[in-house]
């Protein structure tokens, strides 16, 4: 080999190790976290029933919404995530019959498209290797810190708790397909008002019942994370029924932290045939009544389902009817929730908010995201390993350079 040949391997090598270095410095920047010592898990308990339907209105019906929408941006990503931009996002929902419409970008305030009264201010947050996102609702600007690799628990609750230090609320993102999700970290996480549901893989959503089995009460919203309104089998399959008076932002946090709606699953009707898509839009199953009398849970439906059923602590099936309209449900003492699913002969699924045990002389909802307590001493010896991994980096990193 001779001195040419050598000198460029040389330099290969060189800027392979500091890139590398590079990143890994760069990761191991964003793995500072307090390690907590998380509450043990405590299922529901109290002589009273939470109902999220006791502000029920009938008269100002159910309004049709999709909260986690992407479209194409301005800002300084080279990546669109969405090739179209809001307007037209927001036509192809209407077209649908969709009411509401909020876009969340990553890591990006997306302005709405016609109507200033209607600006919610929504991202989704999460760089992150293991697509661990929220939805952040109600913030000022963007933050843009995140753990890149979120292995640990506690990692995961800090990056929720600093966020929700400027949100009004925040939604856990598709579970389902994030790493690292499992009943264990599923019974610690809190911090969250709001699960995502259904990715469409499985319509039992066992990880929201991880959570609520341990006592982390939170509402559902199923939305479709669109990307490609022009793909018949990617919008309008999942969707939200707010009992709210308006798409004003006011009137949709005061419902989303209220619980009086509920979400659906969607069938792809007519694979493709956009007639046929619109028209069985216009005419979905929707909930008539729903409701708590004594400790009794109600369900009335404008349509017969196949069955609908009842689930409860550890993902158990409380009650089973099937060709039905209705259920009622008498829950029992050692019931500590109960959430109704209903199953629709085309393939549609509907999905009801947890009816749960609690104090009402002591709070007014089971939901509690106080913050976790932090253990002082893992944390002080977890980010000095962090920082010394950090220290060997750069220290390898310089030497690469200067060699």
């Amino acid at each position: 080999m001779n001195f040419s040949s050598r000198k460029l391997l040389r330099i290969i090598w060189k800027t392979a190790a500091g890139f590398l270095l590079s990143v890994f410095l760069f990761l191991a920047l964003t793995e500072f976290s307090p390690i907590y010592r998380f509450r043990a898990p405590e299922p529901f308990s109290g002589r009273d029933i939470f109902n999220p339907y006791r502000h029920l209105d009938t008269t100002l019906g159910w309004k049709r919404a999709n909260f986690h929408t992407h479209t194409r941006v301005k800002g300084p990503w080279p990546v669109n995530e969405c090739p179209y931009w809001p307007d037209s996002v927001q036509g192809a929902y209407h077209r649908l019959g969709y009411d509401i419409v909020t876009f969340s970008n990553h890591n990006e305030l997306t302005t709405h498209p016609t109507d200033s009264t209607l600006q919610v201010n929504v991202y989704e947050h999460g760089y992150n290797f293991f697509k661990y996102h929220k939805l952040v609702f109600g913030c000022d600007k963007v933050i843009h810190f995140d753990p890149m690799l979120p292995l640990l628990p506690s990692q995961k609750q800090f990056a929720m708790e600093y966020l929700g230090r400027s949100a009004d609320l925040i939604q856990m993102n598709h579970p389902f397909r994030t790493g690292g999700t499992s009943p264990d970290v599923m019974r610690k996480l809190s911090g969250y008002s709001i699960m995502e549901l259904d990715s469409g893989v499985s319509t039992e959503n066992e990880y929201w019942d991880w959570a609520l089995s341990a006592g982390h009460y939170s509402f559902a919203l199923a939305n479709d994370d669109l990307h490609y309104p022009d793909c018949s089998y990617l919008i309008g399959v999942r969707c939200n029924f707010l009992n709210t008076p308006s798409g004003r932002y006011e009137d949709l946090k005061a419902t989303l932290l209220d619980g009086c709606y509920y979400s659906m699953r969607v069938p792809d009707y007519g694979a493709g045939d956009w007639t046929v898509k619109y028209e069985r839009n216009a005419s979905l199953p929707f909930v008539r009544e729903i409701g708590l009398r004594d400790s009794t849970i109600y369900l009335r439906l404008s349509a017969e389902a196949d069955s609908i059923k009842v689930t409860g602590q550890d993902h158990r099936r409380l009650a089973l009817a099937c060709e039905t309209k209705d259920l009622a449900y008498a829950m029992q003492p050692e019931d500590r929730y109960a959430r109704f699913t209903a199953f629709f002969p085309d393939g549609a699924v509907l999905y009801s908010n947890p009816f749960a045990r609690y104090d009402a002389s002591v709070s007014d909802s089971p939901l509690n995201n106080a913050p976790q307590e932090v253990d002082i001493l893992l944390s002080v010896l977890f980010n000095l390993l962090v920082a010394a991994v950090c220290a060997l980096l750069l220290y390898l990193l310089l030497k690469v350079i200067k060699a």
